[in-house]
């Protein structure tokens, strides 16, 4: 769990979304429909091997992920509540929603049995699994102050509807703020993450997509886009994300040991 003083979607059923900050987290080096668009970040600077675009066989992109076995992907509970296996897909490993990385089929989804509006996460075996190297979760998500990345295809603009998903992977660093910050926040499972500025963050599309934070020089996933702390617009406030490593014995209960 969290150690700290102390985005369903912007609104009760929508995709969450987060933004950047000045002082960002030193990443590893690396390469460089509709969800949430992070608003106020920018193309992402490197391939991240774990990025999962959860998309409907019928095509398009809904929902961000994080792979975190070989044949394993976290995400947001309110993303697959609904959905069967036999109509998701994910895309893993590419910086383009469209293109390259690989893709797999779903053969099972697995909701939190305590799913609503907190619990938002849920598991996605895959078919088959993949070469990718997944991402580690973190031992905790860390205290106030925490720099973080938060990584998606989700709108770029405020609005909801108001412009597209982008096809690029977009990122944006941010860091974890006060509990109090975020309006509903279940503070020992869930994360406070800020807005910078109070114009940049998580939006539609960018739900389920992974929170991460470097230690060691690698990438450490810490959240899941969940929903917003307030406000009806993407990035007019604080965002909150579902807690993963909070959820490591649940995730393990299904995928076996975690790295």
């Amino acid at each position: 769990m969290k150690v700290r003083t102390l985005l369903v979607g912007m609104i009760a059923a929508a995709a969450a979304v987060v933004a950047p900050t000045a002082a960002a987290a030193a990443p590893p080096t690396g390469d460089g429909e509709m969800g949430t668009l992070i608003v106020g970040g920018h193309n992402a600077t490197q391939t991240y091997s774990f990025m999962v675009s959860l998309q409907s066989t019928s095509g398009g992109h809904f929902c961000g992920g994080s792979l975190i076995k070989a044949n394993w992907v976290v995400t947001a509970a309110h993303c697959v509540q609904g959905r069967s296996p036999s109509s998701t897909i994910a895309r893993i490993g590419t910086t383009n929603r469209t293109s390259g990385g690989t893709v797999a089929r779903a053969s099972r989804i697995i909701i939190h049995p305590s799913y609503r509006g907190p619990y938002d996460i849920a598991l996605v075996q895959l078919s088959t699994s993949v070469s990718q190297a997944p991402v580690r979760i973190a031992a905790s998500s860390g205290p106030v102050g925490t720099q973080t990345r938060i990584i998606g295809w989700g709108q770029t603009c405020p609005v909801r509807g108001a412009c597209g998903a982008p096809i690029t992977l977009q990122e944006l660093d941010t860091s974890i703020v006060n509990d109090y910050e975020c309006s509903g926040i279940s503070g020992s499972i869930e994360i406070c993450t800020d807005n910078p500025g109070n114009r940049a963050g998580a939006c539609y599309g960018d739900s389920g997509g992974p929170q991460i934070k470097a230690v060691n020089g690698q990438w450490e996933l810490i959240g899941a886009t969940s929903r917003s702390g307030g406000g009806s617009q993407c990035a007019v406030a604080p965002s909150i994300y579902t807690d993963v490593p909070a959820f490591r014995n649940w995730i393990q209960q299904y995928t076996g040991a975690l790295s």
